[in-house]
């Protein structure tokens, strides 16, 4: 299926890494020009590189998001590069580990706005060539918004937050023709996952006890997975779609339990 994305400027926040590196390579693989915005600068340069090598096009913005004027910054050197954006990825984050008992006000405040308001700047900056464009927005939140985790309060009030910027926005946002979509991971094999997993006791003990409650075919999510809904949204073959929040899971936040 073609999915009109040809020659489509889309910005991709965390975009070398993980589900944010599996984004860039399916919109690239459908002809769109994917920017890759964080600070992984050695991952982002040996990904472009492949895409360059694949006859694809890329560009690349290294930077640390959350900073004041950075998300403006962003949005004037893709519009000086091409003249255009029509999509925005909002993926960037970390699951910090910034908790209630053993956090504090400061690492709550300072996860918040290293996992959240780069959401809301970047799309605020970015508005006026979206109408322009009718273009679409994907917010990657996480099961922890909903299910929460414990030990983890600013990532998660952040992922909870993103789901309702996506509502909130998808309804101001309708009269310009702009859709706003949220895709809800749960467990995802992506590098930071990997070295959180790696910090725990018997880690192959604790991942297949992970994987055995994943109702659908007992397996991780893989980042291809997420990227492919997350393309479809970004493309107009979803063109009556949004404020949507699309579980990409295997059925692991709403499942009946009984079942396993």
């Amino acid at each position: 299926m073609d999915l009109h994305l040809k020659d489509k400027v889309v910005i991709v926040t965390g975009g070398a890494k993980g589900i944010g590196e599996a984004i860039v390579l399916g919109l690239v693989q459908e002809g769109a020009i994917a920017v890759i915005v964080g600070r992984a600068s050695a991952a982002s340069a040996d990904l472009k590189s492949r895409i360059d090598k694949e006859g694809g096009r890329s560009h690349v913005i290294n930077t640390e998001l959350g900073k004041s004027d950075v998300c403006k910054a962003i949005v004037a050197e893709v519009v000086e590069q091409f003249g255009r954006i029509d999509g925005v990825v909002n993926n960037a984050g970390v699951n910090d580990g910034v908790g209630l008992v053993n956090g504090s006000p400061e690492k709550f405040k300072e996860s918040v706005t290293f996992n959240l308001t780069h959401y809301y700047d970047l799309v605020h900056y970015a508005f006026p060539y979206l109408k322009e464009s009718k273009g679409s927005i994907v917010n990657v939140s996480s099961k922890t918004a909903l299910t929460g985790q414990g030990n983890t309060s600013g990532y998660a009030a952040s992922k909870g937050a993103q789901l309702s910027l996506t509502r909130e926005w998808a309804v101001e946002l309708a009269q310009y023709g702009i859709r706003v979509n949220a895709i809800v991971p749960a467990e995802v094999m992506t590098p930071q996952y990997e070295n959180w997993i790696k910090t725990l006791g018997n880690p192959e003990e604790k991942l297949e006890s992970i994987t055995s409650k994943i109702p659908l075919e007992k397996r991780m999510t893989t980042s291809e997975e997420i990227a492919a809904m997350s393309v479809f949204l970004l493309s107009d073959r979803s063109s009556h779609t949004t404020g949507q929040w699309l579980f990409v899971d295997g059925g692991y936040v709403h499942l009946d339990r009984a079942m396993l």
